[in-house]
This record gives C-alpha cells, structure tokens and sequence, in this order.
C-alpha cells in the first residue's frame, strides 16, 4: 500500500491510504480513473481533521449534558467565556502593570487630628455644663415658686381694728399696728398701680391682682415701690408709719373687688390661708 503525504508533509493514516488507493476504480471494465491530485488528497486530509474535530466536540457536549443529569455533578459550575473572565477569577484584571505598581499613602497628620478632638470634646463639655447648670437653676426656681406662700399676712404686729362701723363712721378696713419701721409685704402677686400720698391716709401704695382685685395699704412711713412694678406675696413694699389721719403706729389694709366694692379684708384673707 502506497503512503500518502498531506499539502503540510504529515503522513496520512493508513485508513486514508486504503481509501484512495481504492478511489481508482474502474467504469464498465473499460477505462481506470486518474488517481487524485496532490491538492485534492490534501482537501480530503484536511476534511477528515476537521470531521475529527467535530466529532471530538459533540461527544464532549454529550458528556456535559450526561453530567448535569447527575446528582453531585459539577453542572452548577459556570464555565468562563474567555480570557477576562478567567482573569476576574483568578483575581487578576484590568492593568496588571498598574496594580504591581506600589500605592503610596499620604501621612496623616495625627498631633493635628488628636487636637481638634480634643478642642471638640472640651467644647461639648462645657455646652453640657452650661445647659446642666441652667436646668438645675430653672428646676430651683421652680421649686421654690412650687413652695411659696401665694397670700401672707400684710405685717407683723398686734390686730387692733376690723372693718365695719367705728366711732360713728365706716372702718372700711382693718389695722396691724407695731412700731414705726416696721416692713409691709404684698399680700399677694400683682402689679403696682399707685404708691405716693393720699387724702386721709398720708401715703398709700395700691396693688392690683391679676383678677382685678386690689389690695390698698396706708399710713405708711416711707414706700419702696413705684406704679408698674411687679411684686410677689412676701416682697416688702413700705415700712409703718403714722401718716395721715392715725392714732398711732399701724398699716391700714382694705380689699376692693374688680367693681369698686370694698370688703372685709379678714374672712377674705382666711379663706386664702391667712390668719390675723
């Protein structure tokens, strides 16, 4: 049996040998056909390398898909499309130069860094501080407005006079009496309408309660409030004296409700928890 070379030089296998020497046949017994060409047994190696490869290939899917029929196969791995997807794999990509290229990080300026802290934490320290001390002062305030007496008594001394009729006139009033000197308080909170001299009482200072009551006092030596000013129950307002038509050292006090009656300054002080 004659060999064969392929167009490239490789020897054919002995099977393509047989299959063209057998290509020479006869027609009728009458002529023998020409053996092929150089060129076209090359075709035929080429062919049959290419049906090979073919082959080779469709076996190898046929093995895939029997695998992913499988339990325990490894058909839920996805296979790489190509080259950079094996690079992404492996951890490689993009610019392998850039990344063997060192990184240099810039320093860090920590002395900075750790001042500014430290200037932000004694910042808030002292915010907290000032905001703790202003609660605690509000919340003082508060208890001590929680704790003080809304009515006391006008003075301290000895009752001597109530309201009603007296020496033939209207006592429209009731008398504290105790030396010269001695405080008078507000009885109540309110605001100072008038305070300076008055007919028949010398001086007078009249408080208005925020109802409209006001609560009149007289006789006194000197006065220390003035018309628009804001008192508490307690805040002294003048000192007794014997001005105006007076028998003697005392604080004259009279209640006038918001439509000009004038009342019994005694029950209306009781029902307030003030006993004289």
């Amino acid at each position: 049996m004659a060999r064969h070379r392929s167009p490239g030089g490789q020897d054919s296998s002995p099977a393509l040998d047989k299959a063209l020497d057998g290509a020479v046949v006869r027609v009728r017994g009458a002529h023998r056909i020409p053996v092929p060409s150089s060129a076209l047994r090359g075709k035929v190696v080429v062919a049959a390398v290419a049906a090979g490869a073919f082959a080779a290939a469709a076996a190898g899917q046929t093995l895939t898909s029997d695998s992913d029929a499988k339990p325990g196969s490894h058909a839920d791995v996805t296979p790489l499309a190509n080259s950079n997807d094996a690079n992404a794999a492996i951890g490689v990509g993009g610019d392998t130069a850039a990344l063997a290229q060192p990184q240099v990080l810039s320093a860090v300026d920590s002395t900075s860094d750790a001042s500014a802290e430290v200037k932000k934490l004694t910042e808030t320290t002292r915010v907290t501080a000032e905001r703790q001390a202003r609660e605690a002062e509000a919340a003082r305030k508060a208890a001590e407005e929680a704790a003080r007496p809304k009515f006391v008594a006008p003075a301290v001394g000895t009752f001597t006079s109530g309201f009603g009729a007296r020496w033939g006139t209207s006592h429209l009033g009731i008398d504290i009496a105790n030396s010269i000197g001695t405080p008078i308080v507000s009885v109540t909170d309110g605001t100072v309408i008038e305070a300076g001299p008055a007919s028949g009482f010398g001086n007078w200072v009249r408080i208005q309660m925020d109802d409209g009551t006001v609560l009149v006092y007289g006789h006194m030596a000197t006065y220390n409030v003035t018309e628009g000013q804001r008192v508490k129950a307690g805040d002294q307002i003048a000192e007794i004296g014997n001005e105006g038509q007076s028998t003697g050292p005392h604080v004259h006090v009279e209640v006038w409700l918001p439509g000009g009656e004038k009342i019994n300054p005694q029950p209306w002080l009781a029902e307030r928890g003030v006993t004289l």
